[in-house]
């Protein structure tokens, strides 16, 4: 089943206050003993301020997907995802950021940190066999998924077969192949970046389909790189390639 939408549950401070500030909470559910400091005290403000209802509980925890709501919890309308056509179609230049079945949520939250800071124009996820794009995705993203559109595919292969028809290169990361990412041309054009799964790296038929493989160089002995840490280099070479960063 795809994705209708994500970030209908919320946990932490900085996520549950990006939600509000974008309108989409509905209800706020603080603890009690919390409800005094600074953060939770602009939180209710803002919350009220916003049509939102808030309810006081003893403990969020029991009500919390992540090992550390901060004491928070909120329920807001979802996020539509988008159709890929329209993610390659919404900027003049597109820079995508593909992740080929990447299973720990916290490194799909970071990832989508860093594509925000760096620029890039969409987020394509699978929506089989990949971490959820849930609360605590959106508690590592610190609000960046409220601004970075995502798409939902049922195959990334399938998805980089499209971005070709759809004009976009498509550079899959591969710590063994010959060319560099560094200063790579391609990064200049319309471009969709490909992160493999963390330890597995991309799968056969994705690495297959990419248009290069490219890998990160690496002056230690690290035999590769997380999957978060990998994408943030990425992005931003997508970002110092264009000239977006100096």
């Amino acid at each position: 089943m795809a994705l209708a939408g994500i970030g209908a549950d919320l946990e932490g401070t900085h996520a549950v206050e990006a939600a509000i500030d974008a309108g989409r909470v509905r209800e706020l559910i603080v603890e009690r003993r919390r409800a005094g400091r600074d953060d939770v005290v602009r939180l209710i403000s803002k919350a009220k301020s916003s049509g939102a209802h808030v309810t006081m509980v003893d403990d969020v925890r029991p009500l919390a997907a992540t090992d550390a709501p901060q004491g928070v919890i909120a329920r807001a309308v979802a996020i539509p995802t988008v159709r890929l056509d329209d993610a390659v179609h919404g900027s003049d230049l597109p820079a995508l950021l593909v992740l080929d079945h990447v299973e720990d949520p916290r490194n799909i939250g970071a990832v989508a940190r860093t594509a925000w800071a760096m620029g890039m124009t969409a987020l394509v996820v699978s929506h089989r066999r990949s971490a959820p794009i849930g609360a605590t995705a959106f508690k590592a993203a610190v609000g960046a998924l409220e601004h970075v559109p995502v798409v939902a595919v049922s195959s990334i292969a399938e998805a980089l077969s499209r971005l070709s028809k759809l004009d976009v290169w498509t550079v899959g990361l591969e710590g063994e192949a010959e060319t560099s990412l560094l200063g790579l041309d391609l990064l200049s054009r319309p471009v969709a970046l490909c992160i493999g799964a963390e330890g597995a790296g991309l799968s056969r038929l994705v690495a297959e389909r990419c248009d290069v493989l490219a890998r990160i160089p690496m002056v230690g002995g690290a035999e590769s790189l997380n999957a978060s840490v990998a994408a943030s280099l990425a992005c931003f070479e997508v970002a110092r390639v264009r000239g977006w960063v100096s």
